[in-house]
């Protein structure tokens, strides 16, 4: 019989869409407007399996009937109290079969089933859903309190059908109804039909079939392998198993017809009897196979699930062949509701950099066991715990869920922080195992993760520090934490040092070290480039205070003032003197209380670049060069008073201070100092040429000469003289004085 058809049932695909999402004023994703039609047809008849959408640009069908998880659950659900319902065909199952050649694919379930007038109501009108209204029902009824599975919602995923088919017919039996109705439409066509279906072969016990005659350029989709794959990826964890129609195969032996060209052993007896020939052959057949094998294992109590479940889970969910790390699983409840199970990996992604590039597929969201997306990009979890797998099953999300959505909801900002703060927990749990060896190799994959944490997220700073590893000046072979750090500090210790480096090696020859050094103070040190900045984020640790021993006013806590004093007062027109030939190179020069064996040190002002940051700011290829100038002028000209060069100089401030010679030697030190604290010499070649000279004049005679160096001396003699006349001198009228 000929109805009134929808409204928009005669539009085209793209109007219908439109129409749709101003119906209903839900957000589409931004991936919409940019796939093509293959890619929305794909989306489209996988919403039409019940099992879930494809993708999370379409939205599942959840009419009375066509979703067919909703219409086995609808079924049970009633079942309860109306046992009759169940008489027939009792399993509850849905089965997918297709016919490639043909380009037809069967969605057959054994659930609830519809009678004629809900096929006019729910099949006539776009965005009415059969399940709304049974859990209007349901809500409004005595057993509101009753827990239900039912996954449909907008009622409209149904004519996605037409994205793909050039006809869906739609054959469903109720068992409240002695008749099979079949529901009939085109998608180029202006009306549909409904009649009674009446060939024996095709009655239903009970259920739902859904035929789709797959247009032209789409009939690819209708093969057995894509179906098998598609359900795997969305439904594999829908509660009613799911059966798809595969080709198998067995092995059998066949016998072969023996060669009559072969001729008769000589001496072997015609009478005995001949032994058959056979070989090897494979029967093909077809038949139903279960598809959705894997059962959810987060919708079961943690008590109930052993380590090797987890691990197996973890290995066939992720296509992995480790096991995990650690895993963690956890159920929210409250205001939010819902299921996780998360994991460590025990290894990084070779070939990628998750910190460059944050848009992992390791978490995969579900929404009623439905999957939805694995494609985020910091909105289930922030970019520096990307490495961290596991999946989310929420009941209060919608099913369009869309990067909007994602972006705006308080739903998924409770959920974000419950799963960052299980991560946590999980890894610290690593850290605090018995077996040491498993955080190693945590950190050695995943360390860099949490020290970008440090620098990225200030409200879990308490939760990151307890998990940093670093090299120390009394442990450089093996890393330690900041809670072993601050158990072996000094009792008068009110800080924790650092040094930044390239490497161990260099932290531990460094200048800075010598004092602390002696006075047994452990110095923690930071080889890795993000090190530096990330201990700056964190700022003090159980308040303790983050110290860079190679920026001015280092406090080692020893100070006297008294002594201080007279020092400044004996050498403070040495550091004038010096501060004037070096002029702009240096902020200031003052005495140093970090030095006991270098002549001095060149450290960085307090608010400026360390010399391993200004090292790591030149190498970035989009410097600013104007800030890296100001920056560098911050740098602070530390001597060392006891040292013997520091103190000839001095004399020589004293008794000729414009002597050249004098006036030299502080700009070798200058540039000595600024190699040793790890700075870069503004010109190598003048540096060199400074080291040559000085060599030459050291080793000029002393142990005979050869060559064309003998030919040099020769040519200038007067050279070790007036060394010794202008270097010796002014140190005996010293000693006069």
């Amino acid at each position: 019989m000929l109805l009134d058809p929808p409204s928009h049932l005669n539009q085209e695909m793209n109007l219908f869409w439109v129409a749709y999402m101003s119906q209903q004023r839900l957000h589409l994703t931004h991936h919409l407007r940019n796939m093509s039609i293959k890619q929305r047809s794909v989306a489209s008849w996988t919403s039409l399996l019940t099992v879930c959408t494809a993708t999370r640009r379409f939205f599942l069908g959840s009419l009375s009937g066509i979703n067919a998880s909703d219409a086995l659950d609808k079924l049970r659900f009633l079942g309860v109290t109306e046992p009759d319902l169940l008489k027939d065909a009792a399993d509850l199952d849905i089965r997918i079969q297709t016919d490639k050649d043909n380009g037809i694919i069967t969605i057959t379930d054994s659930g609830i089933g519809m009678t004629r007038q809900e096929l006019v109501d729910c099949l006539g009108t776009i965005a009415q859903s059969g399940t709304a209204k049974f859990l209007k029902a349901l809500k409004d009824s005595k057993d509101a309190g009753v827990d239900s599975n039912l996954i449909g919602q907008f009622g409209v995923g149904f004519y996605s059908a037409f994205l793909v088919s050039e006809r869906v017919e739609v054959s469903t039996k109720s068992p409240k109804s002695d008749k099979q109705y079949v529901w009939v439409g085109e998608a180029n066509a202006s009306t549909y039909t409904i009649r009674e279906e009446t060939d024996p072969a095709k009655q239903l016990p009970r259920g739902t079939r859904l035929t789709l005659y797959l247009k032209r350029d789409d009939k690819g989709f209708a093969h057995p392998e894509k179906v098998e794959k598609l359900v795997k990826n969305y439904s594999q964890f829908v509660s009613f198993p799911i059966y798809t129609w595969q080709e198998k195969g067995y092995t059998k032996e066949v016998e072969v017809d023996e060669d009559p060209a072969e001729a008769k052993k000589e001496g072997e007896d015609d009478t005995a009897e001949k032994k058959k020939k056979t070989k090897k052959v494979v029967e093909k057949y077809w038949d139903w196979e279960l598809t959705n094998e894997t059962q959810p294992i987060w919708l079961r109590s943690p008590k109930e699930v052993s380590k090797e479940e987890y691990n197996e889970f973890y290995r066939k969910t992720f296509n992995e062949y480790l096991d995990p790390l650690a895993s963690s699983h956890f159920t929210t409840e409250g205001e939010v509701e819902f299921r996780s199970v998360l994991f460590v990996p025990p290894v990084s992604p070779t070939g990628k950099d998750d910190i460059v590039n944050p848009k992992t597929k390791n978490i995969r969201l579900y929404v009623k066991r439905v999957f939805i997306s694995d494609n985020f990009d910091g909105e289930l979890f922030p970019r520096y715990l990307s490495f961290i797998k596991g999946v989310v099953d929420s009941n209060d999300l919608p099913l369009n869920v869309s990067r909007e959505i994602l972006q705006e909801s308080r739903i998924v900002r409770i959920m974000r922080k419950r799963l960052v703060r299980k991560s946590f927990e999980m890894i610290q749990g690593i850290a605090l195992s018995e077996n040491r060896d498993d955080y190693e190799t945590f950190w050695e994959n995943f360390g860099k993760h949490l020290k970008l944490g440090c620098i990225e997220d200030r409200e879990n700073h308490k939760r990151l520090a307890p998990l940093l590893r670093f090299f120390s000046s009394q442990s450089e072979n093996e890393m330690i934490s900041l809670d072993e750090y601050v158990e072996n500090m000094k009792p008068d210790q009110k800080d924790i040092y650092y040094i930044a480096s390239d490497s161990v090696t260099s932290a531990k020859n460094t200048p800075f070290l010598e004092k602390l050094l002696e006075k047994d103070l452990e110095v923690l040190f930071l080889v890795d480039p993000i090190d530096e900045v990330a201990i700056q984020n964190v700022k003090s640790y159980k308040e303790k205070n983050f110290i860079d021993i190679s920026k001015e006013d280092l406090d080692l806590g020893d100070k006297n003032e008294d002594k201080e004093k007279e020092i400044k007062q004996e050498f403070g027109q040495t550091c004038d003197w010096i501060k004037k030939r070096l002029g702009d190179k240096v902020a200031s020069v003052q005495i140093s209380n970090r030095l006991s064996s270098s002549p001095c040190v060149l450290v960085s002002g307090k608010f400026g670049w360390s010399a391993n940051m200004e090292r790591l700011m030149k190498a970035q290829t989009v410097g600013d060069t104007s800030s890296l100038e100001f920056m560098r002028s911050r740098r602070v000209f530390e001597i060392n008073p006891e040292h013997p060069i520091i103190r000839t100089l001095t004399e020589a401030c004293r008794s000729t201070p414009d002597d050249e010679e004098a006036l030299r030697a502080i700009d070798l030190l200058y540039d000595a100092a600024l190699v040793s604290s790890g700075f870069t010499p503004e010109n190598p070649a003048q540096l060199g040429g400074k080291i040559y000279e000085m060599m030459n004049f050291a080793l000029a005679g002393k142990w005979g000469t050869v060559g064309g160096y003998q030919q040099q001396v020769n040519q200038q003699p007067h050279i070790p003289e007036t060394v010794e006349a202008e270097v010796v001198e002014p140190a005996e009228a010293g000693g006069q004085k």
